[in-house]
């Protein structure tokens, strides 16, 4: 498989840290993590990442000086690549029955893992089902 462009969308460090280390070892992706909205609307809209992996409950991200969640942020990427954009792993703490589909509506997202990310390897595979769609 051919290295992506990850953009990983977290704001706790640990999180951070296990996604972007699964998703360079084990994956062989390049990876960046960032908490900034602006930052992640200009790289989707500019087209520099080829995936992006979502927390939703992003206590420090703002857009134009605006807090977001990671819901509102899914929908302002598909907003703003009219429609389209870089797929959206959604990656959130948010496991109840229900959640998944409830999250992957609200956001637009193209689908989900709860965390903690325990299963490494289910990672790896959803980000290449996703490159692969």
């Amino acid at each position: 498989m051919q290295m992506a462009r990850i953009l990983i969308v977290e704001d706790d460090p640990t999180n951070a840290r296990v996604a972007e280390r699964v998703l360079s070892r084990m994956g062989g992706h390049a990876v960046e993590v960032t908490e900034d909205g602006d930052e992640v609307l200009s790289r989707c809209v500019d087209r520099e990442v080829d995936l992006v992996v979502m927390d939703i409950s992003l206590t420090n991200t703002n857009v134009r000086g605006d807090p977001v969640d990671g819901v509102r942020l899914t929908r302002l990427i598909r907003e703003h690549c009219d429609g389209g954009g870089p797929p959206v792993l959604v990656v959130t703490a948010h496991a109840m029955r229900g959640d998944c589909v409830r999250l992957l509506d609200a956001s637009g997202a193209d689908d989900y893992i709860a965390k903690p990310i325990v299963d490494h390897q289910e990672l790896v595979d959803c980000v290449a089902r996703l490159l692969a769609a």
